[in-house]
């Protein structure tokens, strides 16, 4: 499922080096997302992919380099990108239908309406009868699922996705990946999406980005075109061909 036709320019990253102490993390980083796409960076732990999340987000400004959203600067500006991480992150106090809503009052929306947009959403997915449960009710999926609603909320433009779907079970993460391909269809979605996983990035990608050495820098750039994604396309020889050589550069 290639969204990627139109390549309007979303978000880019230019030149982007950070440190610790002295110690680069990362160096010289350039990406760009465009509309309707997925990009995953992929790595090895401890690769700089927490790191660059957390420039793109605004969490961390650079030591050299800018983001641009829309061709605006926005380094070192959060609020602007909406992001997600390995946790779902749900406000155990708050209902569902509260969780979900909480980005638009905290855009300082009105209560009503942003209790009512989130319910259209929770309808839309088939979510409905989780709106008055509290997180501790949920699956680890279905909290998954409440929280990258909530992120699309905040941000419809672009969102930032840190492994998402890490914690859950083989089964659950295949659901997850079918679910998550299925609201950006419907929505347009643009995502940044950060894994280790090499089947969830050939899966879900339109574009790989592949971070290596010490300090991290992009090592190889893998566009997946394949459209149809669904059924038996990790048997694939095709699948099969893109993992040998994902596998290949993260070795290097």
């Amino acid at each position: 499922m290639n969204l990627s036709q139109n390549s309007e320019m979303l978000l880019a990253v230019q030149d982007i080096s950070f440190g610790y102490d002295k110690r680069k993390i990362i160096s010289n980083i350039n990406l760009t997302l465009n509309k309707n796409e997925l990009v995953s960076l992929l790595g090895v732990s401890g690769s700089g992919k927490s790191t660059l999340f957390n420039i793109i987000a605004g969490l961390l400004k650079p030591d050299t380099g800018k983001i641009l959203y829309n061709g605006k600067d926005i380094t070192g500006k959060s609020g602007i990108i909406s992001y997600s991480f390995q946790k779902d992150l749900l406000l155990p106090y708050m209902k569902i239908e509260e969780n979900v809503a909480l980005p638009l009052l905290i855009k300082k929306e009105k209560k009503e309406t942003a209790i009512r947009k989130a319910n259209d959403m929770l309808i839309e997915f088939k979510l409905e009868s989780y709106a008055k449960k509290y997180p501790k009710e949920l699956s680890g999926g279905m909290r998954q699922r409440i929280a990258l609603l909530r992120t699309y909320l905040f941000s419809k433009d672009v969102s930032l996705l840190d492994e998402p779907f890490s914690a859950l079970d083989a089964i659950t993460k295949d659901e997850m990946h079918e679910w998550y391909m299925n609201m950006r269809k419907r929505y347009n979605t643009s995502t940044i999406f950060i894994t280790h996983d090499v089947d969830e990035a050939i899966l879900l990608s339109d574009r790989i980005y592949i971070l290596g050495g010490k300090p991290a820098t992009i090592i190889r750039e893998i566009k997946i075109n394949v459209d149809n994604r669904i059924n038996d396309f990790r048997l694939s020889k095709e699948f099969l061909e893109y993992k040998k050589d994902i596998l290949k550069n993260l070795e290097n």
